[in-house]
């Protein structure tokens, strides 16, 4: 089920721009970029913490593993709650959309804990510092560049496609070259989405012409949270797949 975490954020963005090109800060950009990191790096820890104890468990280890269908239940529900989340965060409370946040965090971390059987510790942790690494630059560029990069969206959006598709050819094909070249598309892709959804959470503020409750600046940075996590879960698993020389 390595390819259940290659599930775009819905709606991520294809809508072209027809604003000036250059974004603007606004006096709540600062705000709005240490709550999105925040929730970001909470949503990662719950995952790294639901896959450590998971892995950590001979029992629900072989449960998952042996009952095939226990995968597509964490799949299925995975794929509710992110499409749920980004359709419904400005109906919802605040509350529930933690909640939701929350718990798809948790379910990624189940499959996570199985994904990581496969490799080392040692391939794991580099995969990690290098994703760390790469996606930090990445949401630099994000956040600093002035140019607006709206008509990326469409563009993106169909890589994202185009790599699913590939992925899932190769699931039959079993063709380790195929299996290289997806994987550093997927490096390559999640690299520049990392750019784009960066930029595009200071554009939603911008949109607003600052003029946003304190409730409201918490969806925003909720909403970025999500994609900017499902950026980098993706980043790591295809660096993570680059490096499978060091499978177990």
């Amino acid at each position: 089920m390595s390819n259940q975490n290659l599930t775009p954020p819905p709606f991520r963005g294809g809508s072209s721009s027809v604003g000036p090109e250059i974004i603007v800060e606004t006096t709540d950009s600062t705000r709005l970029f240490t709550k999105v990191f925040y929730w970001m790096a909470g949503a990662l820890g719950l995952t790294a913490l639901t896959a450590f104890l998971v892995y950590s468990s001979d029992a629900i280890m072989s449960m998952i593993i042996m009952n095939r269908w226990v995968m597509w239940v964490l799949f299925i529900a995975e794929l509710g709650l992110v499409m749920g989340l980004s359709a419904a965060i400005h109906k919802v409370s605040f509350p529930t959309a933690v909640l939701m946040m929350a718990g798809y965090s948790v379910l990624n971390g189940v499959t996570m804990s199985v994904i990581l059987l496969a490799y080392t510790a040692t391939s794991v942790a580099m995969a990690f510092v290098i994703s760390a690494g790469m996606f930090a630059i990445m949401a630099i560029v994000g956040t600093v560049t002035k140019r607006d990069l709206s008509s990326l969206g469409s563009i993106l959006f169909m890589a994202l496609i185009g790599l699913i598709i590939a992925s899932v050819v190769n699931m039959f094909l079993q063709s380790s070259l195929m299996e290289w070249i997806v994987s550093l598309v997927g490096v390559v892709l999640f690299s520049a989405l990392t750019v784009y959804d960066t930029q595009k959470i200071r554009r939603l503020l911008v949109e607003q012409n600052g003029c946003v409750s304190d409730e409201g600046l918490h969806k925003i940075a909720l909403l970025g949270s999500l994609e900017l996590y499902l950026d980098f879960i993706n980043l790591f698993l295809f660096i993570l797949r680059l490096l499978g020389g060091n499978r177990r």
